[in-house]
């Protein structure tokens, strides 16, 4: 989740917050709570490969959280505007889910994705429940993740025959991810690695998030505190080899430089949470 905020924006965005933190000074929280974030990326990376044909992205979202650990909320972002989705020039995220506590100090949390494409083709969106492990170690910030879309057209491994239509796949995601503060300093450290196992193929209108079936990405980086803002760099990267990379084909082209989207590539950010 990224996005694109101007320093009005931004500016806007911390000082619209900041009565409400004075209030929660003085009146206890509600059984209700919202929260926030805006950011600009360099490139929106999806789990190694690009969505933006390796351009910029302008990304926003918000959760309402009830106190008994219930949330709902919402994520969008720009994707590559080259007609990807089925000619969707949006990702909007709708998820909802249950975070609570487990064993000493951890965070269980179970919910549900519906990913949309906004003027795309019927065959676009798709639905993929998830789960996540939170937890601490000595100084180290830990998360282990599952994440699984059941058989459904937008993930189907579609060819141009007639027959083809109507075509379903599933799709498994294992991830984790860790960080850790460097001492006395605002950085801190990240890492993050995940496996996909779905349909070697884009789907019907370039959907499937595993597009050559089977692949490793992985993430390392740094995050540096900047007064209300949180600036990032990291290196994304997996293991698509170029012949693979034909399967990213035609919905995700090679970009402008020759590259593939799914090669190693710096990416940065700067972001605000509210």
């Amino acid at each position: 989740m990224k996005f694109l905020v101007t320093s009005t924006a931004v500016a806007a965005l911390f000082f619209s917050a900041v009565p409400s933190a004075f209030a929660q000074e003085t009146d206890p929280p509600g059984p209700v709570t919202v929260s926030g974030s805006a950011a600009l990326v360099s490139d929106y990376r999806f789990r190694g490969v690009s969505q933006t044909d390796e351009e910029m992205a302008v990304q926003a979202g918000f959760t309402v959280t009830h106190e008994s650990g219930a949330y709902v909320g919402t994520w969008a972002s720009n994707l590559s505007g080259w007609g990807t989705f089925g000619g969707a020039n949006m990702e909007l995220d709708l998820y909802g889910g249950y975070k609570f506590g487990v064993g000493s100090g951890g965070t269980l949390d179970v919910g549900l994705t519906w990913y949309m494409y906004p003027g795309g083709a019927d065959e676009t969106d798709f639905a993929e429940g998830y789960a996540k492990l939170s937890g601490t170690m000595g100084p180290m910030s830990l998360t282990a993740g599952v994440a699984y879309a059941p058989k459904q057209e937008a993930l189907g491994n579609y060819s141009a025959t007639p027959d083809s239509r109507g075509q379903k796949e599933d799709n498994l995601y294992l991830w984790g991810d860790g960080a850790v503060g460097v001492p006395s300093t605002p950085v801190t450290l990240k890492g993050h690695i995940g496996y996909s196992d779905g349909n070697p193929g884009l789907g019907p209108n370039g959907t499937s998030v595993a597009p050559t079936g089977k692949y490793w990405d992985w993430l390392i980086g740094a995050d540096v505190a900047v007064g209300p803002l949180t600036l990032g760099v990291a290196y994304v990267d997996t293991d698509i080899s170029r012949s693979e990379s034909a399967y990213l084909l035609p919905n995700f082209s090679s970009t402008k430089d020759g590259g593939s989207i799914a090669d190693g590539q710096a990416v940065f950010s700067i972001s605000a949470a509210f």
